[in-house]
């Protein structure tokens, strides 16, 4: 199995039971039962963090962070090359430069993105996308 990334999209339907959640959910009992975390940068959890604390306020954000802990996700931090891919996708598309991270990592790991994210159609030539 190659190795799954998940972006702020996949992770707020996930938490918010919104449309496509049931499916992250089952990449997250997969990940458990081969005991192979998925992917995720730092930026994209940031976003998740910044979007749960000011929709709701910081206990809640909070309480989010330590739920997101016990998940089977490994957090990649943005160094040089992740940015300087993510700088590359930024520079040729619409997109948001946290939504690039998110693509970068899919591309360094040659990993699919799960995502809802109609912005990563402009990616689907470079990066494997499962839509939710």
């Amino acid at each position: 199995m190659s190795s799954v990334v998940l972006d702020a999209y996949s992770v707020i339907a996930f938490l918010e039971r919104e449309p496509g959640y049931e499916q992250v959910e089952k990449h997250f009992e997969h990940a458990s039962q081969i005991g192979r975390n998925l992917l995720m940068c730092t930026v994209n959890w940031g976003e998740v963090y910044y979007s749960i604390l000011r929709e709701t306020n910081p206990s809640k954000a909070e309480e989010v962070r330590r739920f997101l802990e016990t998940l089977p996700i490994d957090l990649v931090s943005a160094d040089v090359d992740l940015a300087r891919q993510a700088a590359i996708y930024k520079a040729s598309n619409k997109m948001s430069f946290a939504d690039c991270f998110a693509a970068a990592l899919a591309k360094v790991h040659r990993a699919t993105l799960v995502t809802g994210d109609k912005d990563f159609k402009q990616l689907e030539g470079d990066i494997k996308v499962s839509w939710l």
